[in-house]
């Protein structure tokens, strides 16, 4: 019928995030933005302040419109509390677990002295001064959680009862998932915190009379504000991995794999950074250097970069409250991740190709080209090495294996990498039909 609607009979997999949630973070985060441009609040303490007004409208969204509190998959059940004499032992060894849990970490951030030294200073002086409110608060949330939660006894249970003494009453399952779980929060939280101050305070002292007219430098200032968006969605991620937002971390990547091929693009670990095997930079200039006195070359190669930083910004964004790496925290489908499956790791690498250009050499010897070429590559299959192990984490999930499907049936991405396997005789029918793709007429 005339202006009838066509019927999708392949819909997209629902995403456990909405549009919304990120929609409003960006407001939030703008407005404080604009606030600390005009009162000249540049510093560090201004930078976790726009933490909390990216956060606060994401969270008011979440329980208002997306009633995300009242998901099954919170394992929360409002309506019927238990008695707290019922579960006041085992909210007892579950703080147990959770304290013996942050005396680790602490321990570890103690003897690591790159936790003391340059950035990090800011992350652990902010660690130091939460961790006497967290002591306290964490007795009132884990003594009401448990009233409501179906099934009480998690990962820091499990672990309290081994600190316990109680080897016959405990999963080490769920003490594995627990420790891999808080590993991850330890080890991101303090490298983001590090990083937050640093963009934000470039972004809000910014003169943009200053560049007015200047292409390489108008792209420079997206580029940077779209990182400060990343970081800050970044790091109330890991900041608010809570179930009463049903933003708690279901399972932790188990695979050791997929933690050496993270961990090696991270400090202090990073094998990319300057003194790093897989350091690319080795005479390089970038892309500005290039193109100097070729206008029309420096506003194409500067908008391709911008665009590319949105789209991993975007990523980031769409994450709401639940980004974090090596962990699964719900399947997000929307967005840039109706494109491919990993829409940051294509747009930084491919960012990170047209900006560094080491194909290019200011020393014009063909041995520095080739070798920074052959590393740029090494690190984009690194990124390639992430992904695959993300994947197979997450392809325990049911839910993760549908979206996977319907990509390589409906995104542009996966449908063109799929194609060319066709072509080239990597991908038969066998893998056609396992996948549900059709075959090409």
């Amino acid at each position: 019928m005339f202006g009838q609607k066509p019927v999708n009979n392949d819909p997209r997999p629902r995403s456990a995030v909405s549009h919304g949630v990120g929609v409003a973070g960006l407001i939030g985060l703008a407005s404080w933005i604009m606030i600390a441009r005009q009162y000249g609040m540049d510093g560090s303490y201004s930078a976790l302040a726009a933490c909390f007004a990216c956060a606060v409208p994401m969270v008011i969204w979440s329980l208002l419109m997306d009633k995300v509190h009242l998901r099954p998959s919170t394992g929360i059940d409002w309506h019927n509390p238990k008695m707290l004499k019922e579960t006041f032992d085992i909210s007892l060894v579950k703080l147990a677990g959770l304290w013996t849990t942050w005396g680790l970490i602490a321990t570890i951030y103690c003897v690591g002295r790159w936790y003391w030294t340059g950035q990090y200073q800011f992350s652990m002086e902010m660690m130091e001064a939460a961790a006497p409110w967290l002591f306290v608060l964490s007795i009132p949330y884990v003594l009401i959680l448990d009233r409501f939660t179906v099934e009480p006894r998690d990962g820091a249970w499990h672990f309290g009862q081994l600190l316990t003494g109680r080897k016959s009453e405990f999963d080490r399952e769920q003490i594995y998932h627990h420790l891999r779980a808080w590993a991850v929060k330890g080890f991101f939280l303090a490298f983001m915190l590090s990083i937050v101050p640093g963009g934000f305070g470039d972004l809000v002292r910014l003169d943009l009379a200053e560049i007015s007219g200047d292409p390489v430098a108008i792209a420079g200032w997206l580029i940077t504000a779209m990182f400060v968006v990343d970081v800050q969605f970044a790091t109330v991620g890991y900041l608010l991995t809570m179930k009463p937002l049903d933003a708690h971390i279901r399972t932790a990547n188990p695979y050791l794999a997929g933690w050496v091929a993270a961990l090696m693009c991270y400090p202090p670990f990073i094998l990319m950074g300057d003194d790093g095997p897989l350091n690319y930079h080795v005479n390089t200039a970038d892309w500005a250097y290039w193109f100097e006195g070729q206008p029309g070359w420096l506003r194409i190669w500067g908008g391709i970069l911008v665009l590319l930083t949105a789209v991993y910004a975007w990523a980031t964004v769409a994450f709401g409250l639940r980004f974090s790496n090596l962990t699964h925290r719900g399947i997000l489908t929307h967005g840039p991740y109706s494109w491919t499956k990993h829409p940051a790791y294509v747009a930084k690498n491919a960012f990170w190709w047209l900006a560094s250009m080491p194909f290019l050499v200011t020393s014009g010897t063909v041995t520095d080209s080739v070798r920074n070429t052959a590393l740029m590559a090494l690190v984009s299959g690194v990124y390639y090495w992430r992904a695959k192990t993300e994947e197979k984490h997450l392809l325990a999930d049911p839910s993760y294996k549908d979206y996977a499907e319907w990509m390589d049936r409906n995104a542009p991405l996966p449908r063109l990498l799929n194609w060319t396997k066709r072509r080239i005789g990597w991908w038969g029918p066998d893998q056609d039909r396992a996948s549900g793709i059709q075959p090409a007429e």
